[in-house]
């Protein structure tokens, strides 16, 4: 009785391991069909808000870019090589991907142009000029 105890307590130990390792290695250890987020930066200058996101191997065409209650959201789709092979090393994420960003202020939205190049896509979205009121 005292052996099968002990080997019910190895075994619960041995899980707790293996979910510590799959946590441990995130993403390349899941099946799941989750998106993932590349690397993003929002950044402003004295006339717009730019968001850069670093996802290479893409064409324009990829990308879905909307933007809807202050919320920039950049999704797609990156094709994994259709060559099968076994991977010793595999840190390049392939597959379905979104980026969501809030923008801090208001934006010419009839203005934003987004541009992909070298494996960065950039949108930049022109600020809104504060309204004036004139005094009669």
């Amino acid at each position: 009785m005292t052996d099968q105890i002990l080997h019910l307590k190895q075994n619960a130990q041995l899980q707790s391991r293996r979910r510590a390792v799959i946590e441990a290695i995130g993403w390349q250890a899941k099946t799941s069909s989750h998106p993932w987020s590349p690397p993003t930066d929002l950044f402003e200058t004295a006339s717009a808000y730019i968001v850069r996101l670093e996802v290479a191997g893409m064409r324009q065409q990829d990308f879905h870019i909307s933007l809807q209650g202050g919320f920039l959201t950049i999704q797609g789709m990156r094709q994994n090589s259709p060559e099968r092979c076994a991977y010793h090393q595999m840190e390049v994420r392939f597959g379905e991907f979104s980026s969501i960003v809030a923008i801090p202020g208001a934006i010419r939205t009839e203005e934003s142009l987004a541009e992909y190049e070298d494996g960065f896509l950039t949108v930049t979205l022109p600020k809104k000029l504060p309204e004036t009121v004139h005094i009669r």
